[in-house]
């Protein structure tokens, strides 16, 4: 049987694109291996391109994997494969660079290099396509939450980013398609759905009169689906038809995750964001008005050219006051070929840290103070594995639809099964609960809006 190992690098887009291209590999009889422990046949290297670390970090995977067996065929996709084809070409033993177009043809190629070793360089002009490729993916490891993949690219063009030019223009995928996609994984065992993209709220940009509102009420409608989450939305995407569904649907989670980069205008500005605070602060406060209780979680780039003192401690004192229930927090890095590298007044490394650190004081403050407000009430759970991984311990660990992450007493046949949980101690990173009673199929569907 031919084997085939995978390295992923980066976002989880890049991690569902894998699990995609591994069903490609497990349709012609391979089975999959260790990368590191094992010798496979082919190597597959899924790149990204995000910071110059990444491009790095991907040539010393490409470089282990040619290391591992010279003569297996070593494949490399992703955003650095789509950006710097030539670079990867370079490497003396890459055989095949395919980008983030195209994957679904991956096995006519490997035929091909299997039948005559001559390096192929399949990467296209990313700018030019139009179609969402359909890669779809039955199942996933952790058998409670499954991903689906709905947008890819992005039109917005942040100085910051280079994934554009990586991943291309938006692109949505067709809805029949994602609501078949749905209802396989309903049947393949899955009660909660994360819709995924490079740009997921930018769903709908490329069609005609549905957008990504019109796709959650569709889903709304998928027998045996109890909870959906959104992965990422711009706060320039909820609009008035997207915070009714939220508000009125059962099964969408009372989280969102809505980056906000900088909490001062000018460095927003800069970064070409397509909001102001006073926007952003406003559509927060519709949030929180249409679903009391809602878990909002954003991304702050800190440290970006310019980004003064003054400026950083404004953007302290709005995200204090917005009380978001977490931020992911990333130092500025430089991502040759954007604007943002070119810029003047590149902060320093040791000032960047500095506030770094602040911004994660804040965030732990603030996920504290969002879960106390839900000791001793019951929330949904759906337990995903047991706690840190260790099983027998008598303990599990998921979800609330609220994203808050607790840990209570309960068997392993507990994980996949929609549970009513107390909570009875908050915690930075996970709560205390009690198992109040799980809930069956005919139970969860007449719950209604009760808290997800």
């Amino acid at each position: 049987m031919p084997s085939v190992a995978f390295y992923t690098l980066g976002c989880k887009v890049n991690f569902y694109d894998t699990e995609a291209i591994w069903q490609l590999f497990k349709n012609e009889g391979y089975e999959q291996v260790d990368f590191e422990t094992t010798t496979a046949d082919v190597y597959l290297i899924n790149t990204c391109t995000v910071t110059n670390t990444g491009d790095k970090k991907s040539r010393q995977i490409i470089r282990r994997a040619i290391r591992r067996n010279p003569d297996a065929i070593i494949a490399v996709t992703g955003c650095y494969a789509q950006t710097s084809p030539a670079e990867i070409m370079a490497i003396e033993g890459v055989d095949l660079v395919i980008g983030t177009q195209d994957r679904d043809k991956l096995m006519d190629y490997v035929a091909q290099l299997q039948a005559e070793r001559k390096p192929v360089n399949a990467v296209r002009n990313i700018m030019k396509t139009r179609e969402f490729e359909e890669l779809d993916v039955p199942d996933f490891a952790d058998r409670t939450r499954a991903f689906l993949k709905i947008q890819e690219g992005c039109n917005n063009f942040c100085t910051f980013c280079i994934i554009p030019w990586s991943r291309g223009l938006s692109r949505s995928r067709e809805a029949e398609s994602v609501l078949n996609q749905a209802r396989q994984l309903v049947a393949a065992g899955y009660k909660e759905i994360v819709l995924t993209g490079i740009h997921t709220g930018g769903y709908g940009d490329d069609m005609e009169n549905y957008k990504l509102s019109d796709l959650l009420w569709d889903l709304d409608k998928v027998e045996g689906l109890e909870r959906i989450r959104i992965s990422s939305i711009e706060a320039s995407q909820i609009d008035a038809d997207m915070i009714d569904v939220l508000n009125r649907s059962p099964k969408m989670c009372r989280h969102l995750h809505i980056p906000l980069q900088a909490g001062d205008d000018s460095v927003l500005k800069r970064m070409r964001r397509k909001y102001t605070t006073a926007e952003f602060a406003e559509k927060i406060r519709l949030l929180h008005e249409a679903m009391p209780g809602v878990a909002i979680t954003t991304d702050v780039i800190v440290g970006f050219p310019g980004e003064t003192n003054e400026m950083f401690e404004t953007g302290y004192k709005f995200m204090e006051e917005l009380g978001f229930a977490e931020m992911h927090v990333f130092p500025y890095s430089k991502r040759t070929g954007t604007p943002a590298a070119r810029m003047e007044e590149q902060v320093d490394e040791e000032v960047k840290n500095e506030r770094v650190h602040k911004l994660i004081d804040l965030s732990e403050k603030m996920q504290l103070a969002y879960a106390q407000q839900f000791v001793g009430e019951v929330v949904d759970v759906i337990p995903e594995r047991d706690y840190k991984g260790a099983p027998g311990s008598g303990l599990v660990m998921g979800y609330s639809g609220n994203y808050l992450q607790v840990v209570f007493e309960g068997a392993e046949s507990l994980i996949g099964q929609l549970c009513r949980v107390k909570i009875t101690e908050a915690g930075v990173n996970e709560c205390k609960g009690q198992l109040v009673r799980v809930l069956d199929e005919q139970t969860a569907a007449v719950r209604g809006s009760e808290a997800s």
